[in-house]
């Protein structure tokens, strides 16, 4: 039987996307010779992560429904969009028909892959051509497709900012990264630890003592009550990183009015921009313009009194940087990836746990 599937260069292949990360799973189908998704669709639970990593067969049994039914429907209108919630337009039921439409290349982005996610480097590969005809695959670190959707494919440095805190940069040559090991031993600049920040400045002012906010102190008892009864509700949550990440939003709030909170925002600042200069690109870097250094992810929706103090000492520790704002998130990047990838032209350094780019 002639294999009809489209080949990997040509315009009108189809690719697939994935976002995988904390509030579910995400999937994008795309075209390999334009930019943008055709349709996409969201499963709401998110991949689950045991003590051998993340779940290979957890995510494939969320997406390749999913993936299924976003290739009938482009098959069957044409490639006309179709986005949603599964439920809403693609919904997570229905297996591939004989003959449907088959995907020249796919990237999955996954929160954890760098250090959970060998039984997804092991087992997708094959469960994915089976499934879907794949032949060409990446397994990408989220961080990797924030830059991708960020940066796209050019020497630069992303900051991906949330409840934690990570850099990327990269020269085309190799990744480096800083930051991002988790809200006890890093995370400087995240919210998480702009909230801990802002809770210590509250309970210091209900203790008396030096350095406390008033103001932040009236925003933890509108939020959590009591100050005394803090350590109770929070020490023995598991979520502690969201608690804490909770209360950012306040310590802006305040930000306006309060010294304190004010300082705590240009301190978060600052660890966020000593983050991007280490991984930041140097060499070559004025010839061609300068380095961006893209921040993304909802921390930065703080505004000017978070991004300002980013943009100072940036000046001052990468004078050749350019700060912008992200405009592509991760599923755009792995969309990215995966475009790239189905028209040979990866440029981003492959990794073994970064950025791995399997053939099958």
């Amino acid at each position: 039987m002639t294999d009809t599937r489209p080949s990997a260069t040509t315009p009108d292949a189809y690719v697939l996307g994935v976002d995988s990360g904390g509030s579910g799973l995400r999937v994008a189908l795309g075209r390999a010779g334009s930019d943008g998704p055709l349709s996409t669709a969201v499963c709401a639970e998110p991949v689950r992560t045991g003590t051998g990593g993340i779940d290979a067969a957890h995510l494939l049994e969320q997406l390749l429904p999913v993936a299924a039914e976003l290739l009938e429907r482009a098959a069957a209108g044409g490639g006309r969009p179709a986005n949603g919630p599964a439920g809403e337009g693609p919904t997570a039921s229905g297996p591939t028909r004989e003959g449907s439409v088959r995907v020249a290349a796919l990237a999955v982005g996954a929160a954890g892959m760098a250090t959970l996610g060998g039984r997804l480097r092991a087992e997708l590969p094959g469960a994915l051509s089976a499934a879907l005809g794949v032949r060409r695959l990446a397994l990408a670190a989220d961080a990797v497709t924030a830059y991708a959707g960020a940066v796209g494919q050019h020497p630069g440095a992303v900051v991906a900012g949330g409840t934690g805190m990570i850099a990327l940069g990269t020269d085309l040559v190799e990744w480096r990264r800083a930051d991002g090991w988790g809200h006890l031993l890093g995370d400087n600049g995240s919210g998480a630890w702009i909230g801990r920040a802002g809770l210590e400045a509250a309970m210091r002012a209900h203790d008396r003592r030096r350095g406390g906010s008033p103001a932040l102190l009236d925003r933890l008892r509108a939020v959590f009550g009591p100050a005394e009864e803090l350590p109770g509700l929070l020490y023995p949550r598991s979520d502690r990183p969201a608690v804490l990440a909770s209360f950012a939003p306040e310590v802006a709030a305040c930000a306006g009015a309060d010294a304190i909170a004010a300082e705590i925002l240009r301190r978060a600042g600052v660890h966020i921009a000593e983050a991007a200069a280490a991984v930041c690109p140097k060499d070559g870097a004025e010839a061609d313009g300068g380095s961006e250094v893209a921040l993304t992810g909802g921390l930065f929706r703080m505004g000017e009194p978070l991004i300002g103090p980013v943009r100072e000492e940036l000046a001052r520790l990468v004078p050749q940087a350019r700060v912008t704002t992200g405009t592509g998130d991760p599923l755009t990047g792995a969309l990215r990836i995966a475009r790239a990838l189905a028209t040979d032209d990866l440029r981003l350094p492959h990794h073994p746990t970064m950025l791995s780019v399997q053939n099958t």
